[in-house]
């Protein structure tokens, strides 16, 4: 198996974590390449539901090396709690199976105060952030006041960086915001024991993969969030502060783009999305709220409803073009039966003229409407289904019909959250 990418191709929540469970399994390294704990990765492993936000979904096959890459912003303390919930699950994880890249860029207590306290500033204008920290995070590693997790381990020079640092930042907390200031005694003195119970984990994972590439060990790369999250491809300013897509994987983790072979793009066989921001084919009625019962489309990192809409057409070739992907899985097919005629967005019109790609900007992708195709509905329940053949004939020509829509092959197919609940397919032979 080539070296893959795995990359959202909506607004995230795909499910993402299920595709690189299954693709690990064949993988020897999984290595996480950007987004922080804002994010979060649902997989239902014998019945059981783990929910990942820092470590890769690879983690719970035994034979791959996980790596977080220097492209995250990790929040230590969030990183050992995930860690301590593995191992209640059943799961522990030891430094030989995880890695930490030392250059990953750290989220602390001042990312989380000035995020939260923004979105509280903006009121009806908020971004619909998580409030975990994450935009502020990347802020400060682009103006180069980060902090990275190789610095955890000197408290000496950790000190005398958070000292430089905290003046300006708590000007802006107590000025701009209203908020208390953060003491350096009380930042330091709690980094203390999450850095020793790191230190096994901190590796040079650059150097690591470099060698693994060397020794043509195969290498699966999970994003998080979506394709129209990323900051520069996305619903701007309705987006994530990392760039989201496949080739945001070579920076993020420390490859060369020589060492990406497929990228394997995932998309719900309808839509949905969560917080602010344009989606033209939301379905704010009965229907969606019944599409968001049957999937059970809240997010696993925050909780909150996600908006739900058809499937768009549109969209799905924007992130096939910006991603270079060469194959897609279809999720959450079971989600539609029962539903009756299924709209499809094939094209948008902008001001009353025909478009055929995602017009830059929220506020114009705000004006787009959709133009639909009905395609006829399904009554079964797929949830059992194992083999291509046996989905309803209905069921089939949508699946064919998207395939050909969006311009690449479908080979793998969900109905259900467990990790047994696909569809193989050979695009072309069934």
């Amino acid at each position: 198996m080539a070296n893959i990418v795995v990359v959202g191709a909506q607004w995230g929540d795909e499910g993402k974590g299920k595709v690189v469970d299954l693709l690990a399994e064949q993988s020897d390294w999984v290595v996480r390449y950007q987004g922080g704990n804002n994010a979060g990765h649902t997989l239902v492993v014998d019945g059981k539901k783990v929910v990942l936000h820092l470590v890769p979904s690879g983690i719970l096959q035994p034979g791959c090396r996980c790596v977080i890459g220097n492209g995250v912003v990790v929040n230590p303390g969030v990183l050992l709690e995930e860690l301590d919930e593995l191992a209640a699950l059943g799961h522990p994880v030891t430094p030989e199976r995880l890695v930490l890249s030392t250059e990953a860029h750290m989220i602390l207590p001042w990312h989380l105060a000035l995020d939260r306290a923004r979105e509280s500033a903006l009121g009806d204008r908020r971004i619909g952030t998580t409030g975990k920290g994450i935009g502020p995070a990347y802020e400060d590693k682009v103006a180069r006041r980060g902090l990275r997790v190789a610095e955890l381990f000197d408290r000496a020079a950790l000190t005398a960086r958070i000292t430089e640092l905290l003046p300006d930042t708590n000007r802006r907390l107590t000025e701009w915001y209203g908020q208390p200031p953060i003491a350096v005694d009380e930042v330091v003195n709690a980094l203390a024991p999450v850095a020793e119970r790191l230190r096994p984990f901190a590796r040079p994972a650059t150097r690591m993969l470099y060698d693994a590439v060397k020794r043509g060990e195969r290498i699966l790369f999970e994003g998080a969030q979506g394709t129209f999250l990323d900051v520069d491809h996305g619903t701007y300013p309705f987006v994530t502060s990392s760039n989201t897509v496949a080739g945001s994987a070579c920076a993020g983790a420390g490859v060369g783009p020589t060492a990406i072979s497929r990228v394997f793009g995932i998309a719900k066989a309808y839509c949905t999305r969560v917080g602010a921001g344009p989606f033209p084919t939301e379905l704010d009625n009965a229907l969606g709220e019944k599409i968001r019962a049957i999937g059970h489309e809240y997010g696993a990192t925050t909780g909150r409803a996600r908006r739900c809409g058809w499937f768009d057409v549109p969209l799905l070739r924007h992130a096939v073009m910006v991603n270079g992907m060469t194959e897609l899985a279809l999720t959450k097919l079971d989600v539609l039966s029962g539903l009756g005629p299924i709209e499809v967005a094939t094209g948008y019109t902008l001001d009353g003229a025909p478009i055929d790609d995602v017009p830059a900007g929220a506020a114009a992708l705000a004006r787009v409407q959709p133009v639909y195709t009905t395609f006829e509905g399904w009554d079964a329940d797929l949830s059992q289904v194992r083999v291509w053949s046996d989905l309803p004939a209905t069921c089939r020509a949508y699946v064919e019909a998207l395939e050909q829509l969006v311009g690449v092959p479908i080979p793998l197919i969900g109905v259900g959250p467990g990790r047994e609940s696909v569809i193989h397919r050979v695009p072309g032979n069934g």
